[in-house]
């Protein structure tokens, strides 16, 4: 079954208050606890977008796959890639913790990377 996963997005992005995140950007209260809860099952396109661009993200890291158990093949399923494990990435806490003379070196590994 595929479902909506905003936690993820909003840990790994080091949003602590997806609610007020939210709201501060423009939606609505009733919206804005709805994806802070992960509470809704269907998004128009434009407001995938919308998010997407918010949160610098693709519609697959608002997304993940949980394989119903009758699904014997499901590691070989093409949606295996957005099936996820329960680690989240904390960027943010473990840049903080980075002596600050580590920062740049760190810095241009992932430029390097990201030109990659």
């Amino acid at each position: 079954m595929l479902k909506f996963n905003f936690n993820r997005i909003f840990k790994a992005r080091g949003i602590d208050k997806p609610f007020s995140f939210l709201v501060k950007a423009g939606y609505s209260d009733n919206f804005a606890t709805r994806i802070a809860n992960s509470r809704i099952k269907r998004l128009d396109l434009a407001d995938v977008e919308k998010l997407c661009e918010l949160l610098n993200c693709t519609p697959n890291d608002l997304l993940e796959w949980v394989p119903e158990k009758i699904d014997i093949d499901a590691d070989k399923h093409p949606l295996v890639s957005i099936k996820r494990n329960d680690k989240v990435v904390h960027l943010t806490q473990t840049l903080n913790a980075i002596p600050l003379d580590r920062l740049i070196e760190i810095e241009n590994l992932i430029k390097r990377e990201i030109e990659r």
